[in-house]
């Protein structure tokens, strides 16, 4: 019973602070992310996926429904974060001795974490 409480701690922790960025990213678009997506070579509609990492994924992990598949998409998404949007401070710390990204890390290892421990009890199936 409490590994099957953790498991869900963190699926809703994880899906739901993701999913709020998600939810930024349907009010204001994502036009401002197509820049970083293009200048990496990698096609405009690229920029577009952060709608599965941020909104889909979040809200399967959430429900405990695909919940590993959901938690990979989380991972994908913050690998994709990191390295387009916040590369610079990858090996820097910030103003109070942490690492810069350690939020980014937080959502990325959880992500992982989650996908390889799958939902628990209180989900909607043990995918």
């Amino acid at each position: 019973m409490s590994e099957s409480m953790g498991k869900l701690i963190l699926r809703l922790t994880l899906g739901i602070l993701i999913l709020l960025h998600g939810i930024a990213k349907i009010k204001g678009g994502v036009g401002g992310l197509s820049g970083m997506v293009t200048g990496a070579g990698l096609p405009a509609f690229v920029t577009y996926g952060v709608y599965v990492g941020e909104v889909l994924a979040p809200i399967l992990v959430v429900l405990g429904w695909y919940s590993r598949i959901g938690a990979g998409l989380i991972a994908i998404n913050m690998l994709f974060a990191m390295a387009l949007a916040h590369r610079a401070d990858l090996f820097e710390l910030g103003k109070s001795g942490g690492w810069a990204l350690e939020l980014q890390g937080m959502f990325l290892f959880t992500a992982i974490a989650l996908a390889l421990l799958g939902p628990g009890r209180f989900a909607v199936n043990d995918k």
